[in-house]
């Protein structure tokens, strides 16, 4: 495992706590909220972001910062996922992926599903029609986007609307204002990898192997997202749809291209493409690395990769549902 060793992590921490107080806003508690604020002046805000107490992944007290969005962007609507029939175009369908390989959904890709998997079970489609089976309410929704899909769904292309997640449905990310050293690695599968400038969680791995293993697909828009019942719009994959980031970097920050977001650990994540449009070849097993002039950052994975991070290196902080809960990420959630 390619990582940094324990004296070189504490010796980014603490250069991350001078040069950043979170993800590179400002070196008072003060300047960094209006910063942070600043950071997420597209999102569609709730509650604007504030200094709280919180207890990190492996126990660590600390001070945060808590923000509460709605998991909804403001620059662009979420869809489509799935096509209707075996003659749409890529324009009436999303993006899905298989090792490490970013395939548009459109009706021959739907057609074609047996061939890909090489496995003659896949039949997502009536073969008179060419009509695709795709869940089309919030019951088929929920029996269908889950890790033990309802065997009524094998052989569906899953997609759940932004319409089926209640008026109020909110998300709360609380994240350290100074990363705090970890014992080891911390997984992105409880808190996700973080939040985007725009609001929208940066996810963790998608199931992919549980998804295709009931024969069906659960695609992403063009932009690497989709829905589920309990999050809300989220991301799989960073795409080009995050080019508008407000951040303001300097000339060493602009190398590793704008900042598109701040992980759960409280470092800076850029795109994956560094500002001159180089892939980083330093990068640890967490997709960070550090750099002359900048603290430890993090590059979001290829788009194929399913890992917009591979895991995050400092202790993490919470994503909850209910904005009115303490943060402990000691304590793991069940995972729906």
């Amino acid at each position: 495992m390619k990582r940094l060793t324990t004296l070189g992590l504490k010796l980014s921490l603490a250069a991350g706590m001078v040069a950043f107080s979170t993800a590179g806003f400002a070196h008072s508690p003060e300047e960094a909220i209006d910063g942070i604020a600043a950071f997420f002046q597209n999102a569609d805000l709730v509650k604007a972001p504030e200094i709280v107490d919180c207890t990190l992944s492996e126990g660590a007290k600390t001070k945060c910062f808590s923000i509460t969005v709605k998991p909804d962007p403001q620059t662009y609507t979420p869809g489509p996922w799935c096509p209707g029939n075996i003659a749409d175009s890529a324009e009436a369908g999303g993006i899905w992926l298989k090792e490490g390989e970013v395939h548009d959904v459109d009706g021959s890709f739907i057609k074609n599903l047996a061939e890909l998997y090489g496995d003659a079970e896949w039949q997502l489609f009536d073969p008179d029609t060419g009509d695709i089976r795709f869940t089309g309410t919030l019951q088929a929704c929920q029996a269908a986007a889950r890790p033990d899909v309802d065997p009524a769904y094998n052989n569906y292309c899953v997609q759940c609307l932004p319409e089926y997640m209640p008026e109020d449905a909110t998300m709360t990310y609380v994240i350290p204002m100074e990363p705090q050293e970890a014992s080891q690695p911390q997984p992105t599968n409880f808190s996700g990898s973080g939040i985007a400038y725009n609001g929208i969680r940066l996810d963790g791995p998608a199931p992919l192997d549980a998804i295709t293993a009931a024969h069906t697909i659960a695609p992403f828009d063009d932009c690497g997202g989709h829905v589920n019942p309990h999050v809300g719009y989220h991301y799989h994959a960073v795409t080009d749809c995050l080019q508008q980031s407000p951040a303001t970097p300097g000339p060493v920050v602009a190398e590793h291209g704008a900042q598109i977001g701040i992980a759960m650990d409280g470092f800076q994540i850029f795109p994956h493409l560094t500002g001159s449009g180089d892939d980083p070849d330093d990068l640890d097993s967490c997709n960070g690395h550090e750099a002359e002039g900048l603290a430890y950052h993090y590059h979001a994975g290829t788009a194929g990769s399913n890992a917009i991070l591979g895991c995050l290196t400092a202790q993490a902080g919470c994503a909850l549902e209910d904005g009115d809960a303490v943060c402990d990420a000691s304590v793991r959630p069940p995972r729906p």
